[in-house]
């Protein structure tokens, strides 16, 4: 593991260093994944997460499917209001 130091620019900008680019082929306008760990600590990832990425298509294939987050939230209250009636 190595430790590059990065400085800000105008607008937020920052440059990564050519080696890490050349090493991880990262190209201009890709996109990368910053979490924040708290305490002023930060990751910067290369690849969008992998949850990310399940829950994008997740997301597409629900759309293709015509679900909404309204419809199956309307779904999850029917099951419950079911389920709270057998149970009593």
């Amino acid at each position: 593991m190595s430790t590059t130091t990065l400085q800000i620019r105008k607008k937020g900008t920052i440059t990564l260093p050519a080696d890490l680019r050349r090493k991880y082929n990262l190209a201009e306008g890709e996109a990368l994944t910053l979490i924040d760990l708290g305490d002023g600590s930060f990751l910067l990832s290369p690849r969008q997460l992998q949850v990310d990425k399940i829950a994008n298509q997740i997301s597409t294939q629900l759309e293709e499917r015509g679900e909404t987050l309204e419809s199956m939230l309307l779904t999850l209250r029917e099951v419950r209001e079911d389920y709270a009636t057998k149970k009593t």
